[in-house]
């Protein structure tokens, strides 16, 4: 399936995008993997279990691109809040060292030029006392002009120009916050957007609505960056021709904005209650509501508009959730996107399970164990909205997030406590079961997995004005669809139990032409056919069948000369450049467990990848991704998580030594032969 279309954008002018050369096989001046494989396997085990936590978890640094700690500055000025000033120069000292010498910034390292999050990193500078007419304010400002000036930022950054007085609000797409009355059987609901969609939204409906203005002193403006006066500018959504659909949204956006006045003030005021209410409901936890950046923000914007003092105990909980995503490094500061303290924990016990030895104790495992066991959701979310009946029991990807568990946490999370042994603690049984009842539970109609909604599929939603980020749903996606018949297959539900076959045929329709599988959540086609080649092995699937063999020969031609593989954040945009990019061991690792999962471990583009590991790892063990490998939203936000290249490498080693010993993985010996007995109540109403 070719997207290619589905997200295309060309990219902006700014540094050349940098491709490995073709892939040639055959190597022979390359030592034998084995030779040294243990001492690697030995740093690395050693390197990862410091880095556990004394209460049994793992948490990275996890990064995105400027924009994060530009709009971490540029709140400081909404809510009138001094910030320490070395900290404030940390910050823009991270931001600065960034910069590209075309004068812009970029939404991963290697990408091109961004408009919108340059805007940003320009304004959070100019509040930071930085003069318009230094050499960096000036290339970044030459940079926005000839790129058409901050009327062509995102909608998201119209917004936030706005909310500053710097953008007129009628530029921006209609967004009343009468949207909370709207009946569920509405061509839009609230609960028919994504998770992440969903928790922005309603949070940014107050004061969008109020088109709140935060004024600024003349100093601090941007007048500079635009090519005409914004006073001037009426509409810049505009039609596209042979785009009825989008064009009628956009005509619907205009009619709201003219009668936007006559709605009765009454419902304003009870859809403003309404979005008061979520709002507040959500954010009565130690992470603040969804648990990311951009609603975390929002909800102290709409609270202070809404005439919350800064003292006010929700408030204050807020401002600490954003301060406590604040990482100081060496000279330098940035704000986190959110938490992964249960994505690095349950990554990390399944990297050092696959790597352990008998021999090799570590006396890590119970406490990650009992860590996870801990963290599980056993209250009802938003994704009861779709299932109702359903029981709760996932696992959420940060410290606290109760009412957004997800599918690919969960699925992983059950496979690393396979793999720790708790089948064989009876107090264990009973909490496991509840989370594949809610994996279960959670299968879209097609077969598929989304992350955190069922059904989650609406995509003419896509269309309105708002959604110009292309990321307003969750659909199902082969990569978590893959993890979640991984997961159900090691507990011995595998390709003949009915929920399994169907999202193994949704996985046969999704593959590409090339014979990948797009990768939702990872960069970007290596990270997708990893995680359907290694769920479809578990699931007992013939890997001999000529579809799973394409994938393999595909990442054979992806191999890069140096024998590891690479790909580029910008195959989002170009899917020409699957598997295109200089080599990382985030993404070695997936392509050698990927390959290995079909042709076994003495492959000979196997072995090159491990020899790639062998030679790029570091004298204290810790390999590093020069690049982002992670995924936020497909051709707009990316994430570099500063773990991947540490568990990911460790495990494909862990399973290639245990291979080549003749040993069986730490999975395949934790995988069930068949069921348990469990009364799942998912499976019942089901009749299964």
């Amino acid at each position: 399936m070719d997207r290619s279309n589905d997200f295309a954008k060309r990219p902006q002018r700014g540094n050349a995008l940098r491709i490995a050369e073709p892939r040639e096989q055959g190597h022979d001046d390359l030592e034998p993997a084995v030779s040294g494989l243990e001492s690697v396997i030995n740093k690395s085990f050693a390197a990862l279990a410091a880095r556990q936590e004394t209460a049994g978890f793992w948490a990275f640094d996890l990064e995105a691109d400027v924009t994060i700690p530009a709009e971490y500055l540029i709140l400081q000025r909404f809510l009138e809040r001094d910030i320490d000033k070395g900290l404030r120069s940390r910050f823009t000292r991270y931001i600065m060292a960034r910069q590209l010498p075309d004068g812009g910034w970029p939404l991963y390292e290697g990408g091109f030029s961004d408009i919108s999050a340059t805007v940003k990193a320009y304004f959070a500078l100019k509040l930071s006392g930085h003069s318009p007419d230094a050499g960096h304010m000036v290339r970044a400002r030459q940079l926005i002009l000839s790129l058409g000036g901050a009327a062509h930022v995102n909608v998201f950054t119209r917004i936030m120009l706005a909310l500053y007085g710097q953008i007129p609000w009628r530029t921006v797409p209609a967004i009343p916050v009468q949207l909370m009355l709207l009946p569920r059987w509405f061509f839009f609901h609230i609960n028919k957007v994504s998770y992440w969609s969903r928790t922005v939204m309603v949070t940014l409906l107050v004061f969008c609505s109020r088109r709140t203005v935060c004024t600024l002193r003349p100093e601090e403006g941007l007048p500079e960056l635009f090519v005409s006066p914004p006073e001037s500018i009426r509409h810049i959504d505009k039609y596209v021709a042979g785009r009825m659909r989008k064009n009628l949204f956009i005509f619907l956006d205009r009619l709201i904005k003219k009668g936007n006045r006559f709605i009765a003030p009454l419902w304003r005021e009870k859809a403003t209650r309404l979005a008061e209410a979520f709002t507040i409901e959500r954010m009565n936890c130690e992470n603040g509501i969804g648990a990311i950046f951009p609603p975390m923000v929002n909800s102290l914007i709409t609270l202070s508009v809404l005439g919350y003092s800064k003292d006010h105990p929700l408030m204050v909980r807020g401002i600490k959730a954003l301060d406590d995503l604040v990482l100081d490094r060496g000279d330098e500061s940035f704000c986190q996107p959110c938490f992964s303290p249960v994505w690095d924990t349950c990554l990390s016990l399944s990297a050092m399970e696959e790597a352990g030895r008998g021999e090799k104790k570590w006396d890590g495992r119970k406490r990650a164990v009992e860590w996870l066991f801990r963290r599980q959701i056993k209250v009802t979310g938003d994704w009861a909205c779709n299932a109702p009946q359903l029981e709760p029991g996932g696992w959420a990807f940060q410290y606290e997030n109760d009412f957004y568990p997800d599918t690919d946490d969960t699925a992983m999370v059950v496979m690393a406590l396979l793999r720790g042994g708790v089948m064989e603690t009876e107090e264990y049984l009973e909490p496991l079961g509840r989370a594949v009842n809610w994996i279960l539970g959670m299968q879209n109609s097609d077969g598929s997995w989304g992350a955190f909604d069922i059904n989650n599929n609406h995509t003419y939603l896509n269309d309105i004005p708002f959604a110009d980020h292309g990321a307003l749903l969750d659909p199902g996606t082969s990569d978590v669809t893959g993890r979640c018949v991984e997961a159900l297959s090691m507990l011995g539900y595998r390709r003949d139990f009915p929920p399994v076959a169907k999202a193994i045929e949704f996985l046969r329709s999704e593959q590409e032409e090339c014979g990948a599988w797009f990768g939702r959540w990872g960069v970007n086609y290596i990270y997708g056919t990893w995680s359907v080649l290694v769920g479809l092995k578990q699931a007992g699937e013939d890997m001999r069948l000529p579809y799973i063999t394409k994938a393999a020969a595909w990442l054979r031609s992806v191999q890069n000369i140096d024998g590891g593989w690479g790909e580029t954040c910008y195959s989002y945009s170009n899917a020409a450049l699957a598997g295109m990019g200089e080599s990382t061991p985030s993404q070695t690792a997936w392509a050698i467990m990927g390959l290995m999962s079909i042709v076994g471990c003495d492959d000979e583009a196997v072995r090159r990848g491990v020899d790639y590991l062998k030679k790029a790892q570091p004298s204290n063990g810790e390999w590093k991704d020069k690049f982002y490998t992670g995924t936020g939203f497909p051709r707009v936000f990316f994430l570099k998580y500063h773990g991947y290249s540490l568990y990911f490498p460790l495990w494909a080693l862990g399973v290639y030594s245990r291979l080549k010993e003749g040993r069986p993985t730490r999975q395949d010996e934790s995988a069930l032969a068949v069921p348990p007995d469990w009364l799942l109540p998912v499976l019942k109403r089901q009749g299964l």
